[in-house]
């Protein structure tokens, strides 16, 4: 049975395909070559990925990304669509799930918003459901930094605390769209904002929303 995770893998090695190494990203000083790197050394070096969350071993990190990044793009590309190895746990049908189908939406987000004729997709109900179920887990851990309280409010009125605190700004959008913005895509997320303006203006400039 497909799963999430599985579609959006595909969907974001065809995307990195068809941009090339060169494109542009959301993610802040890397080409879609590094973005591909990343998501092979994440699934592929469990000795290396550690500096995701490790400060003490974010160097060992860099410097395995950019051994891969050097490899040729078309590599790559193929070791993302094939997915993990056997012994990775990302290979278990559950933590692919639930690790994966945020992960890729996000960065196939970073890949498409980041050009400049890029358009909405749309999202069918039963994957937007499983994102804001996947929000609603994640949202006091992605909002932990932020500067001002912070609310999610889909537009059926459904709401996630991502951060306790005043001044409060209510974020309201689609769950996909609030997916980006808490995870530091703010400027890129389609949502509207309501609370005092200082209070929003701080989120919109702060780096410390997300992972």
């Amino acid at each position: 049975m497909s799963t999430h995770a599985k579609r959006e893998r595909l969907l974001l090695a065809d995307l990195l395909e068809a941009q090339g190494p060169e494109a542009p990203t959301l993610c802040e000083g890397w080409r879609t070559r590094d973005l591909a790197a990343h998501l092979v050394v994440r699934e592929r070096r469990a000795d290396a990925a550690g500096g995701l969350l490790i400060k003490q071993l974010a160097g060992r990190l860099e410097r395995v990304q950019a051994e891969f990044a050097a490899k040729p793009y078309e590599e790559l590309i193929q070791l993302i669509r094939t997915g993990p190895p056997r012994f990775s746990p990302f290979s278990l049908k559950q933590i692919d799930e639930a690790s994966n189908t945020v992960e890729f939406y996000i960065h196939a987000e970073d890949v498409r918003r980041a050009q400049p004729d890029w358009t909405p997709r749309a999202l069918d109900p039963v994957f937007s459901d499983a994102l804001w179920s996947s929000l609603e887990r994640s949202a006091r851990l992605v909002g932990r930094k932020s500067p001002v309280g912070l609310v999610l409010r889909r537009p059926d009125g459904r709401t996630a605390v991502a951060h306790k605190g005043t001044p409060v700004v209510t974020a309201t959008g689609e769950p996909s769209e609030l997916l980006l913005f808490a995870y530091g895509r703010q400027e890129a997320a389609d949502v509207s904002l309501e609370g005092d303006k200082d209070a929003i203006a701080a989120l919109h400039e702060t780096k410390q929303l997300g992972l």
